[in-house]
């Protein structure tokens, strides 16, 4: 009996589909980040792919579907991102460089972000009770949690009766604040002379806050040790993930 013939176009057809539909989710993220939940229509999200309107269609129901599936896929880039930083790695980091290192990531991130986390901000919330409220809260919640594990693998460097705590209480306070002063306020300059007066000076006292608050204290001259130090252990680090 002759062998039926495998159709040979199958396979290109599935990667071109795949790379339409991560162009159209990246497209989606970029105009959402750039004119807000109100002007990330269906039109603008295809142009801005080099796709009709149509083509987005058949895949998405409507604008709704088409935003809940981009932001859920950001969430999931995200949570992969950090698992880069492995805990055996992050163990043999200085503890303040680890801070520093995570506090620098939130800032620039967030800042190069802000756009876009208002308005994810502004569509998750209305959705919060919903199956794609319920699994992006609990993305961010597992992100927050392996994190938090990372901060765990020094809980001997923590002068506090209850580190797990201790560690969550530090990051809300750090979210929170980053949030609130990069992404929330696009103007603070009524704030000014009462907040610190760039990203650089805002890491330096949240590293701080961040290291005061579980009793983390380094010894006069520790700076230049800790610089040092900053740059062999991200060096340690991307050797490894780059293998």
């Amino acid at each position: 009996m002759p062998k039926k013939k495998q159709n040979k176009t199958l396979e290109p057809q599935q990667a071109r589909s795949r790379e339409s539909l991560q162009k159209l989710l990246k497209a989606a993220t970029e105009v959402l980040g750039q004119h807000g939940v109100e002007g990330a229509t269906i039109p603008r999200i295809a142009r801005h792919a080099g796709l009709t309107p149509g083509s987005v269609y058949r895949r998405f129901q409507n604008k709704e579907a088409l935003l809940e599936t981009a932001i859920l896929g950001l969430l999931e880039r995200q949570q992969e991102r950090l698992k880069t930083m492995t805990p055996e790695i992050a163990r043999q980091i200085p503890f303040p460089v680890l801070v520093e290192q995570i506090i620098n990531g939130q800032v620039l991130g967030y800042r190069h972000m802000a756009p876009l986390l208002r308005a994810i901000r502004q569509f998750v919330r209305p959705r919060a009770h919903t199956p794609f409220g319920k699994k992006a809260a609990r993305l961010e919640l597992h992100t927050y949690k392996e994190l938090m594990n990372l901060f765990l693998t020094h809980e001997d460097r923590i002068n506090h009766p209850d580190p797990k705590t201790a560690v969550s209480m530090a990051m809300i306070m750090l979210i929170s604040t980053v949030f609130e002063l990069v992404v929330a306020h696009e103007d603070l300059t009524s704030w000014k002379g009462l907040i610190p007066k760039d990203d650089e000076a805002l890491k330096k006292e949240l590293l701080r806050a961040f290291l005061s608050y579980l009793g983390v204290k380094e010894p006069p001259g520790a700076a230049g040790k800790m610089e040092a130090e900053t740059i062999a252990a991200v060096n340690r680090w991307r050797e490894r993930t780059s293998s």
